[in-house]
């Protein structure tokens, strides 16, 4: 034990004097910025730089407490590394006392191994007092892989079942929110959050296997490797809700990035406040993939090319009158409309290009003509009139109601033939407002005025784009993901047997083409750290019903404990399944369908250990112990109930109590029956 000692004392005498270095970076950050605000030069270079140094210290400040390094690499070259979340250094020119995670030189940390050591003689894992704030003495544990051929030791513990700090670490109690994974990534974690920027990947992760994990160490890592090319047109973090979002806020701060946007696709396109609800009918009709064309028609039969052809254009322009024939201009609106250009943009060309025709007779007559002429001409009246009447102006709101307000009978002119009559009904409003602009929109109809108005006029878009819980995505959704990914790339996260939408998705090709990348890797993540094995077997039995038999997930971590309590009151189950929940360390997480939410919540459990999630909400959260509360209640709540529940099943860390009335699914009574032993009723 004494070499282990003496390590141990060398180690936190290194973190003392990392410490005190990260302490003379922050002072030295802070002065940067007093002095750049006094630095004389233009007033566009000392915005630039006032900004790069209050941003650079705004990440300083808001860099959370902890621990600067989790491991560290012994080379055979005498290098030796410490790997941390962060770069820590004397000075900027001085070789760094902790090198940052995302750094080239830190790959070999994740993926070197016996058959393959890169160089490495030794990798240490360092083992951190839980809750840890970086203090010193919290460093409690060290341990060693020897890789190199000289060292006579190639025992590999590179996977968490044979590292125990790797895997008390992925055991320890979830307890907040969501912790980043810096220290325990797996090598074919590291190989997808090291992809490129120009690539798009989309990673199929069964439950606990990281992909949520992975996106957000990706955009760190592109962020580290790409500043300029990422802080230029922007890093967007899409999230299933604002829970999810509250629940990973603080995994990209932990990494030294802020400032990154983290949103919803709701939010992103939010037009208009929601003030109104869809059918299902209506709702499935307003998300399918269809309707991009049926808007695109509706959007550009406002181009009117008989307006065009219905007479000569003539400009009076002081003593002259300049005149361009209507077979000409409905030749310039033609052609404008065959490029197929944003609506807008088609608008202002088809201006310009009969304009130019104007000019081009002008100027034989009076010569070169400037830009203030061009100006004066295309706002001319008749230019303008004419303009209006053959590419009018056009607003999302505008041709989206016309849609809606579509007057139903047999006398009645005909809709969309890419609409059944039934689904243009379902559509239909049902009291039309007296104009667009007091129209109560529903969610289903800012998906619609997204497409539109990205059809009149191309958003701004974003360098790279991380989408979590893809598959629930609709194809209208996608799209709008698209137009803001156009020349960006994205990470798609997700798994098809957690899709519970109505329109969620059976495969990933076709999602991935609705989101604009038709040639992104698939890559698989099946190995799970996070759900025990008795969970996943168990969460497994409900694949086939789903569809997702290819994607079943297996788990690294041994055991877990799975009870049944068949009771006849649901909520006096439930809450005898948590107090002795509570007996255990970590968190506890009750989840029922939504109906069953409130009579729980007056349960009054202890809001610091328990929380009671409507079924509808779960999704990416996680929790030391899982109570389900009447599983076929679940299912029975809606269409997709079987993928809710597996959802529900797989929230579990360590523990997973069932408490039902009613018969339990079939899927799952069948796995239980005879490997279970049910609590008696009360």
């Amino acid at each position: 034990m004494q070499p282990l000692r003496h390590d141990l004392d060398r180690e936190r005498a290194h973190h003392d004097a990392c410490r005190a270095a990260l302490a003379r970076m922050i002072e030295g950050v802070e002065e940067q910025v007093v002095t750049g605000e006094d630095t004389a030069a233009s007033g566009a270079d000392a915005e630039a730089l006032g900004h790069h140094l209050r941003s650079r210290a705004k990440v300083f400040r808001e860099m959370p407490p902890g621990p600067l390094f989790f491991g560290r690499l012994d080379r055979t070259d005498g290098q030796v590394h410490h790997i941390g979340r962060r770069r820590v250094a004397e000075h900027p020119a001085a070789p760094p006392l902790v090198v940052d995670w995302r750094a080239p030189v830190s790959r070999a940390y994740y993926q070197a191994g016996p058959k393959d050591p890169q160089g490495v003689e030794r990798r240490r894992r360092f083992g951190w007092a839980p809750g840890s704030l970086g203090a010193s003495a919290d460093l409690t544990a060290l341990e060693d892989e020897y890789l190199g051929e000289t060292s006579g030791t190639a025992g590999d513990v590179s996977g968490p079942g044979a590292s125990a700090i790797l895997a008390t670490e992925i055991k320890r109690p979830r307890v907040g929110p969501m912790r980043d994974i810096a220290a325990t990534l797996q090598p074919e974690q590291d190989d997808l959050v090291r992809s490129g920027p120009a690539t798009s990947i989309c990673v199929q992760g069964a439950p606990g296997t990281g992909k949520t994990a992975v996106g957000l160490h990706r955009a760190a890592y592109l962020l580290y490797t790409h500043p300029r090319r990422l802080r230029r047109s922007g890093l967007l973090v899409l999230g299933p809700n604002r829970t999810f979002l509250s629940y990973i806020a603080e995994v990209l701060p932990a990494l030294g990035e802020t400032g990154v946007r983290q949103s919803t696709v709701q939010d992103e396109i939010a037009r208009h406040e929601v003030r109104a609800e869809d059918g299902e009918a209506a709702a499935r009709v307003k998300h399918d993939a269809r309707m991009a064309e049926v808007l695109r028609r509706a959007l550009y039969a406002r181009v009117d090319a008989a307006s065009a052809e219905a007479g000569d254009l003539v400009v009076p322009d002081g003593s002259y009158h300049w005149r361009v024939p209507a077979h000409e201009l409905a030749g310039i609106v033609a052609a404008v409309r065959d490029e197929a250009p944003p609506y807008a943009t088609g608008r202002e060309r088809v201006r310009a290009r009969a304009v130019r025709a104007l000019q081009l007779r002008a100027e034989r007559r009076a010569g070169v003509l400037g830009a203030v002429w061009t100006r004066r001409i295309e706002r001319a009246r008749p230019v303008t009139a004419w303009l209006d009447a053959c590419w009018p102006k056009a607003t999302p709101e505008e041709v989206l109601a016309e849609i809606l307000t579509e007057p139903p009978g047999p006398t009645a002119p005909e809709g969309d033939p890419l609409l059944t009559p039934a689904e243009r009904a379902a559509i239909r409003w049902t009291k039309p407002p007296r104009s667009y602009r007091s129209a109560r929109w529903t969610a289903a109809d800012l998906v619609l005025l997204d497409e539109l108005a990205g059809l009149i006029e191309h958003p701004a878009g974003y360098a790279h784009i991380v989408v979590d819980e893809a598959q629930d995505l609709s194809p209208m959704e996608c799209r709008a993901i698209a137009r803001r990914a156009g020349f960006g790339s994205l990470t798609v996260l997700g798994d098809l047997a957690q899709g519970t939408t109505p329109w969620a998705a059976r495969d990933w090709p076709a999602q991935l083409a609705h989101l604009g990348k038709p040639d992104a890797t698939l890559v698989p993540l099946t190995t799970g750290y996070r759900v025990p094995a008795a969970v996943v077997e168990l969460a497994n039995r409900l694949l086939p019903e789903l569809g997702a038999a290819d994607w079943a997930g297996r788990s690294l971590r041994a055991g877990g404990e799975v009870t049944v309590r068949r009771v006849d009151d649901v909520v006096a189950g439930v809450a005898e399944a948590v107090r002795a929940a509570l007996a255990e360390e970590g968190s506890v997480g009750v989840i029922a369908a939504d109906a069953v939410v409130g009579p729980l919540r007056e349960r009054g459990f202890p809001a610091d250990r328990v929380t009671v999630v409507p079924a509808s909400l779960a999704k990416g959260l996680e929790y030391d112990h899982v109570v389900v509360a009447e599983p076929a209640a679940i299912v029975a709540a809606e269409p997709r109930g079987a993928h809710r529940l597996y959802v529900a099943l797989t929230r579990a860390v360590s523990r997973l109590a069932l408490v039902h009335a009613e018969p339990l699914p079939a899927a799952l009574a069948g796995a239980l029956a005879g490997a279970l032993a049910e609590t008696a009723r009360p």
